[in-house]
């Protein structure tokens, strides 16, 4: 069995609580207070210069229940790194937007679906939802229909906020395939002997 220099160099960094290759790919676990400085080491000494992706994930079975999942990419040595932090409900994880100023865009977004706070982030402003909404509707225990409905209401001549109202049956999926229950597709009438 080979030995991986890459993972052993990048599991001695202080902050990372664990690592393995999946795929072929780094992924290391790094702890949530030691966050921001693993991922300028990685950056700045294993020359991960390029984050590709931020994005968050919800395991509301956990304690520490979401995972910030940051994708990093070394183009000089053609190689992808994926270093997930951990955290809870109300503990922030610090901003890299320093690191990266696109960064930005997807900790904003993270903040916004899932409810996760980044220190050093000037602009926590919801980037998907509107304004007013309530919740995180990325978060697994959001409720599927949401808590309010938009519509115009044209008498009023103004956009309304309003309960959900769920007027029919919220669920009644239909398993069989358009194509399996049609027996004469459009365009098939002359090849069935319709002559209309």
């Amino acid at each position: 069995m080979t030995s991986d220099l890459e993972l052993e160099a990048v599991l001695i960094l202080p902050g990372i609580t664990g690592g393995r290759r999946e795929l072929g790919e780094l992924v290391v676990d790094v702890s949530r207070e030691a966050a921001g400085e693993v991922l300028c080491r990685l950056r700045d000494e294993f020359a991960f210069s390029q984050v590709m992706d931020i994005c968050g994930v919800d395991y509301p079975q956990r304690h520490l229940r979401f995972d910030i999942v940051y994708n990093l990419l070394s183009v000089t040595r053609n190689q992808r790194i994926r270093a997930i932090v951990q955290t809870d409900e109300v503990t922030p994880v610090q901003s890299v937007s320093g690191l990266w100023p696109c960064a930005t865009w997807w900790e904003r977004e993270i903040w916004d679906l899932f409810g996760v706070s980044f220190t050093g982030l000037a602009d926590h402003r919801r980037i998907l939802s509107d304004y007013n909404f309530e919740g995180h509707a990325l978060r697994k225990d959001f409720p599927l229909t949401g808590y309010v409905e938009v519509h115009y209401d044209s008498e009023r001549k103004a956009v309304v906020y309003d309960k959900v109202r769920l007027t029919q049956e919220f669920r009644n999926f239909d398993f069989l395939s358009p194509w399996e229950g049609m027996t004469t597709l459009p365009g098939d009438e002359k090849a069935h002997g319709d002559n209309r």
